[in-house]
């Protein structure tokens, strides 16, 4: 009788696991999770935390280019900047590659689509530091399907170039609080002797690169991620800052 009593609290602990504890932070908390070992590696709970939450902004930098400055400065530095790009990129595709998450479905499509979102922020960005100084680099891009009146104008002769402008900055105008001085600066730079390469900021930045990125597809970052990622955990205690 005793013999069995103890097999079964034996297998009572055993299949509860050992409790092991994880401490991360989210963006207003400090946490301290613990999560069954018998389930999970902490490398895989390292993993998707990184997954999950350092991984969640872009992944890549890449310069900002809102004035004539920015532009002749991506012009000039091109090389360095695209060889900073290269660099980037392959050290993020690493991470990604050999990061270990938890074995279910759903995350392993998350890394899945990271990954995928990682070769195509890659792509769009490099393209974009070449258009800068060569359009029609454009032309034969892939991620930019939809994308195709930019393109079209940005490899067009000036009257259709500055319609297209003139469009996009009425629809910018629109989503502006202040609309007016989005039609202001235009009629300012349409009558500048660098008006083409107003033109191709815009049409570059706010026009193929806006459409551009929102083509990428990307892991939802939302209330169910949330929830698959506490669910890893048998508790957690939160030290949060906030109202």
């Amino acid at each position: 009788m005793s013999q069995i009593g103890s097999t079964s609290k034996d297998t009572l602990k055993s299949q509860q696991g050992k409790r092991s504890l994880f401490t991360f932070a989210t963006e207003l908390c400090d946490n301290k999770g613990y999560f069954d070992e018998s389930k999970y590696t902490r490398q895989e709970i390292e993993g998707t935390y990184k997954l999950y939450h350092e991984l969640s902004g872009l992944l890549l930098d890449s310069p900002h280019v809102f004035n004539l400055e920015d532009l002749y400065k991506v012009r000039n530095d091109k090389d360095q900047i695209l060889e900073k790009l290269n660099q980037e990129f392959s050290e993020k595709k690493k991470l990604i590659e050999n990061l270990k998450v938890v074995n279910t479905p759903y995350w392993q499509n998350v890394k899945k689509q990271k990954y995928q979102e990682l070769l195509n922020s890659y792509e769009k960005q490099r393209i974009q530091i070449l258009a800068y100084s060569d359009p029609s680099v454009l032309l034969n891009s892939k991620i930019s399907k939809n994308c195709i009146r930019f393109v079209n104008a940005l490899n067009s002769d000036d009257r259709q170039m500055v319609e297209e402008w003139k469009k996009l900055r009425i629809e910018m105008s629109k989503r502006n609080g202040n609309p007016q001085n989005v039609i202001e600066e235009f009629e300012k730079h349409l009558n500048s002797p660098d008006k083409k390469d107003y033109a191709i900021i815009d049409l570059i930045v706010f026009g193929w690169g806006n459409c551009a990125n929102d083509d990428i597809d990307r892991p939802q970052y939302d209330e169910k991620m949330n929830a698959e990622f506490n669910s890893l955990f048998i508790k957690i205690d939160s030290d949060c800052d906030g109202p």
